[in-house]
């Protein structure tokens, strides 16, 4: 049995993804030391690890819930100390053999050296973000609002920690949430990802990250039986990106003969007039309500994709923002999905498009092959199969 230090950053997004790999860790012995904030302590528990919370919050994707003076970003640089100084205060009496880690989280450049043992990167989103971040590198133009801030906060800090740990950060902050470890756990396929040159073989894809989460199941479901589902979810952190989709949303399938179940995550909805036909939840059981749904419209994120194509659901990708322009790009190449422009987005376009997913059977057939290359890239067993390799483990049990 070895005992693992996990570092994740607290978003759904990025531990949704782990909860498998660590459940599957556990079963084969492992012992599963889980840093997050207490949002996920429930979820991380039920996975089988101990869970251990942040003294700073590292959401980087959330406003400040204090009087929204500065950027979250800036704030997470600037703590880095702190953070990093309580961490290993509440691991000083465990010895760990290697750190699973987000490949957001942002401080594995500065644990790692100093802990001295192998690291395993999860990469809950798309690889191809790092040309994303390469090409902000080089525009001319800041790459959004406050960035200089984050790059005088990130200096400052930058010195601070190389006097404290004798650790060198990368010059660019961006590097630091892009991190690789000794072997990447990608949680895709080789088919569905470009054809970018850096895939080397410290790149695993495994596959999406399908487990049977533990959820709140309180939800109508008769209300979608016999009937043509439509279901729409726009993720946890662009959700509040632009309230007039909502409103196409009303507006496009007001008078049509479907069901719709939307998520809006935190989003007030209460100036609208919602139609008799849709169910609206802050939080739906998207793997439950999946297996009614006729076609889906997605941010195009990268857990969504894989839920929707390994259930075989067609689907309209109206991309916000981070790596879903990547994700929905590749899927209308593969001919799996329809990707449209939220910004240009009207009412008919859209019925146009969900009609199209629907009826026209290529887009089933092509997320049909998307999925079957899901299931032959081997799912949490292989990720934990890559990492034991790695590691000069004994072989996987069999706890079928």
């Amino acid at each position: 049995m070895s005992k693992v230090l996990f570092l994740g950053l607290p978003s759904h997004g990025h531990v949704n993804p782990t909860l498998g790999l660590v459940s599957e860790l556990v079963k084969q012995g492992e012992e599963i030391f889980y840093f997050s904030s207490l949002e996920f302590k429930e979820k991380i528990e039920a996975a089988g690890a101990t869970f251990a919370a942040y003294a700073e919050d590292l959401n980087i994707f959330k406003p400040d819930s204090g009087d929204g003076s500065d950027d979250p970003m800036v704030r997470v640089i600037t703590s880095a100390d702190k953070i990093i100084a309580d961490i290993l205060y509440q691991i000083k009496d465990h010895s760990f053999d290697y750190i699973i880690h987000s490949a957001a989280f942002p401080f594995t450049k500065v644990l790692a050296p100093l802990l001295k043992i192998p690291t395993v990167s999860s990469l809950a989103v798309f690889a191809g973000l790092r040309d994303f971040f390469e090409a902000s590198d080089t525009a001319e133009d800041p790459f959004f609002p406050g960035m200089q801030e984050m790059i005088d906060a990130y200096q400052q800090t930058s010195q601070r920690i190389n006097d404290t740990y004798g650790v060198q950060l990368p010059e660019n902050f961006f590097q630091l949430i892009l991190n690789t470890g000794d072997i990447n756990l990608v949680y895709t396929s080789r088919y569905f990802a470009p054809d970018e040159a850096y895939f080397d073989d410290r790149y695993k894809f495994v596959g999406p990250p399908v487990f049977e989460r533990k959820e709140n199941m309180d939800f109508p479901f008769e209300l979608l039986e016999n009937k043509k589902v439509i279901y729409i979810s726009l993720g946890t952190i662009f959700s509040n990106h632009n309230h007039e989709l909502y409103n196409i949303f009303f507006r496009t399938f007001a008078d049509q003969d479907v069901v719709v179940v939307m998520a809006a995550y935190e989003v007030d909805l209460s100036g609208f007039d919602i139609p008799a036909n849709f169910i609206v939840r802050n939080y739906v059981p998207q793997s439950a309500v999946l297996p009614y749904t006729a076609a889906a419209i997605t941010h195009a994120g990268m857990n969504s994709i894989s839920d929707l194509v390994y259930n075989d659901i067609p689907f309209v990708a109206l991309p916000l923002g981070a790596d879903q322009p990547l994700l929905a790009k590749r899927a209308e190449e593969l001919g799996a999905a329809i990707s449209l422009n939220a910004d240009t987005l009207t009412p008919e376009t859209l019925r146009l498009a969900v009609e199209k997913v629907i009826d026209e059977p290529g887009y089933l057939e092509n997320i049909k092959k998307i999925s079957a290359s899901f299931r032959e890239a081997g799912g949490y067993k292989k990720a934990v199969e890559e990492i034991f390799t790695y590691l000069g483990k004994d072989k996987l049990q069999d706890n079928k």
